[in-house]
C-alpha cells in the first residue's frame, strides 16, 4: 500500500512539474539522424597508427615456410573471373546538391530539418521536428508523436534511449509576455530506408552537422557540443 501511494505521488509531482505552476512551455524536439551508409575515409593519423601497429605485431608473429604458403597456388582454379568495381562515394544527389535526398553525403551523418511555423515563431522558420508537451505519458512519447506527425510512420526509426540528449531554454527577445521555451532534444535514427514521405511542412532538408550549424547561428555553440559526429 505504501509503495502504491509513493508511486502515485511521484506521478502527480511529475505531471505538476511539466504542466501546471510554471508558465514555461515544454517542447520535445527530435534530432532525426541518418548514419553513414559507407565507411568514411580513414583519418591520416589513424591510418599511420594502424600501419605502425601492424608492423609492430608482425615482428612477433610466427613465420610459415614458403612451401606452406604456396599450397593455395597449386589448387585447381575455375574458369571464372569476378570484376569488382566499388560504388562511387559521390552520388548524383551530391553532384546536384539535392538536400532533400538521403542519397547524399553517404560517408557522413545527415539530420532532418523542416520549414514551417512552430511554437514561439510568428513566421515560418527552419526547425527540428518538435511538439509542445501536453498530456503525453512522458517526454519520450511526446517526441515520438512529434516525429510521427512529420514522417507518418515510426517503423523505420529507432529512438536512442528514453532520456533527452540535451536541453536548452529560449528566452523571449521582444515580447516579454511570451513565456520562455524549454526545449528537450531526443535522438532518433533512420533504419533500413532511403526515403521518407515528409509532410506537414513547407519544405525539408537533410543536412550534415556543419550545414546544420549554419541554420542556427545563435545556438551553434550548444548544438556543436550536443551533436557528436
Amino acid at each position: 500500500m505504501q509503495r502504491c501511494c509513493s508511486s502515485a505521488g511521484r506521478s502527480v509531482i511529475s505531471k505538476q512539474w511539466f504542466s501546471s505552476s510554471s508558465t514555461d512551455k515544454i517542447v520535445a524536439s527530435v534530432l532525426f539522424e541518418r548514419l553513414p551508409v559507407i565507411v568514411p575515409k580513414i583519418d591520416p593519423t589513424v591510418y599511420a597508427f594502424q600501419e605502425f601497429s601492424f608492423r609492430w605485431r608482425q615482428q612477433y608473429r610466427r613465420e610459415y615456410p614458403e612451401s606452406f604458403l604456396k599450397k593455395s597456388d597449386t589448387r585447381g582454379k575455375g574458369d571464372y573471373q569476378i570484376d569488382y568495381k566499388p560504388a562511387p562515394r559521390i552520388s548524383e544527389a551530391d553532384k546536384t546538391n539535392d538536400q532533400r535526398s538521403l542519397q547524399r553525403a553517404l560517408d557522413r551523418r545527415l539530420y532532418l530539418l523542416v520549414h514551417g511555423t512552430t511554437h514561439g515563431s510568428g513566421k515560418p522558420v527552419w526547425h527540428f521536428p518538435e511538439k509542445v508537451y501536453e498530456s503525453e505519458e512522458n517526454l519520450r512519447k511526446c517526441a515520438e508523436s512529434a516525429l510521427e506527425s512529420f514522417i507518418g510512420d515510426l517503423s523505420h526509426t529507432y529512438f536512442v534511449g528514453n532520456a533527452p540528449m540535451g536541453h536548452m531554454v529560449i528566452q523571449p527577445t521582444e515580447d516579454k509576455k511570451i513565456p520562455s521555451i524549454k526545449r528537450f532534444f531526443f535522438k532518433s535514427q533512420v533504419i533500413a530506408v532511403n526515403k521518407f514521405d515528409i509532410r506537414k511542412c513547407d519544405d525539408f532538408v537533410w543536412v550534415t552537422k556543419d550545414e546544420l550549424l549554419e541554420y542556427f547561428p545563435e545556438q551553434a555553440e550548444f548544438l556543436n557540443k550536443m551533436i557528436i559526429s
